[in-house]
């Protein structure tokens, strides 16, 4: 019976039914590592003995007809930002390369929980802190559509793992796209739950912290639409100190009818330009949903000044800089925004007072009102994840500095970035990746899938109309 990219949940089916053995899929996805890691270099830890050990327990269960949940024996790897217990955990950062956790992050022993066993750890950047995934212990992940090009980040080695089949199912985060650009430069599925939903503890470099982050959220990525929707089932909840009062129920998707799906389409900007190539793939997923009957309006959005949207966006995410970021690095923050209007009024917010934050978090929720208006007319707004696929490595420039060139022109990639991933981060809306097509250079293109906030169920069910209609994932050319 077929391993390679299949669903984690099936397999974990084949598992309890006998069809498959946890050890057999475990030893085919080492395999797969020892084959293909070399070139990619996405799996920087293997946790080989203890999970073996697992998996020949999850198969004694399976035949006394214990039932462990529906991830029973499915062996995976977790981004290396996540404490994983007795796995180094490092999150790219030399200060913890022999950082050996008691314990699990609580997504990491959710998935465990779920029955899961974890076979090895993923590359990040530095702290989670770049669009590609590489640092001083591990070194650098390439994309296995094209080696030479970066996987993306900060959950990049989660995504080249997924796309190359050395893993079924991924645990990443997104505060600037980590989530979305690795699937959309990898060719995967991923979802961006709406903030507060799913535990955000513990990271590697804030291990007892016990507070919520703005914007910062955890989520699943994987090869199939299905298993983000089932995995994010597992991650949503509140943490165990308020889990004694509170549940998180979300809401079923509005529609999985095809034929009842209204769609709003936003695949351009005059300001923050998308490729013509990238846009006319993205252009191609709400025409496969409109031929196969779901309403389409092109170039629709709410109510929003998008410029003012991204400008509040970095100004609180640079909020978080305060004292405890170097002087150095915040100097930089500083001269890296000054291209942008009101650069240094954004400059000014870094480590500023709770009642600024407070003025912020106001207007953030005045803006998500009029989401919540929109998305009375619309079930979900079609967008770019990023304005190109995926980009030649480029590591001796700053990520602030670095410099790209979109339909002809050379342009700050910085802002290009962050203006679509803050597009629904701000606000705190959840938003799918789904395949879009390929280039013609043959590298993967993703389309944002944007959802009411709480109703994370329904940017799923598109995702699962457009592997249904449109594009399932293909894997990688020699990865097959």
């Amino acid at each position: 019976m077929s391993i390679l990219y299949r669903s984690a949940f099936e397999l974990a089916k084949d598992i309890k039914n006998g069809q498959l053995t946890s050890r057999e899929v475990l030893e085919f996805y080492l395999k797969r590592v020892e084959q293909f890691n070399p070139e990619i270099n996405a799996v920087v830890q293997l946790d080989s003995a203890r999970a073996r050990m697992r998996a020949d327990e999850a198969d004694a269960a399976a035949t006394r007809g214990e039932d462990w949940g529906p991830l029973h024996g499915v062996p995976l790897t977790i981004k290396d930002a996540y404490l994983t217990e007795g796995i180094i955990s490092a999150n790219g950062m030399p200060e913890y390369k022999d950082n050996l956790p008691s314990r699990n992050a609580d997504g990491v022993q959710r998935y465990i929980d779920a029955g899961a066993i974890v076979l090895g750890k993923t590359n990040t950047p530095f702290a989670s802190g770049d669009w590609q995934s590489f640092n001083e212990i591990y070194g650098t992940t390439n994309n296995p559509w094209d080696l030479t090009r970066t996987c993306g980040g900060s959950s990049g080695g989660a995504g080249a793992a997924l796309a190359s089949g050395m893993t079924p199912l991924e645990l990443g985060g997104d505060i600037g796209g980590s989530i979305r650009i690795p699937s959309h430069f990898n060719g995967v599925f991923g979802h961006k739950p709406s903030h507060g939903i799913v535990s955000q503890r513990s990271l590697v470099d804030y291990p007892d912290q016990l507070a919520e982050q703005d914007l910062w959220v955890v989520g699943p990525m994987g090869v199939t639409a299905g298993d983000i929707r089932d995995a994010l089932r597992i991650l949503v909840g509140p943490s165990v100190d308020k889990a004694i009062a509170w549940k998180i129920e979300l809401p079923p998707a509005r529609t999985t009818d095809v034929t009842k799906l209204r769609v709003a389409t936003y695949f351009d900007d005059p300001v923050y330009e998308v490729d013509s190539e990238v846009k006319s793939l993205l252009e191609g997923t709400a025409k496969t949903l409109k031929t196969h009957g779901a309403q389409v309006d092109w170039n629709v959005t709410p109510d929003i000044d998008f410029y003012e949207n991204l400008s509040l966006y970095l100004k609180l995410m640079f909020s978080h800089a305060g004292e405890n970021v170097p002087e150095q690095q915040r100097a930089g923050l500083r001269e890296m925004l000054k291209p942008l209007p009101g650069g240094d009024e954004i400059a000014a917010v870094m480590g500023n007072s709770l009642a600024n934050w407070t003025e912020l978090n106001e207007r953030r929720l005045q803006l998500q009102a009029k989401w919540t208006e929109f998305f009375v007319h619309y079930d979900v707004m079609l967008a770019p994840v990023m304005p190109l696929p995926a980009f030649a490595h480029a590591q001796d420039i700053p990520a602030p500095a670095r410099m790209w060139t979109v339909n002809g022109k050379e342009r700050h990639s910085f802002f290009d970035i962050m203006f679509w991933s803050g597009l629904s981060l701000v606000t705190y809306l959840p938003a799918s990746v789904a395949p879009a097509g390929r280039t013609k250079d043959n590298l993967p293109v993703g389309v944002q899938i944007v959802g009411p906030y709480l109703e994370d169920e329904t940017p799923l069910a598109v995702a699962a109309m457009l592997e249904q209609y449109h594009q399932r994932f293909e894997a990688p050319p020699g990865y097959e």
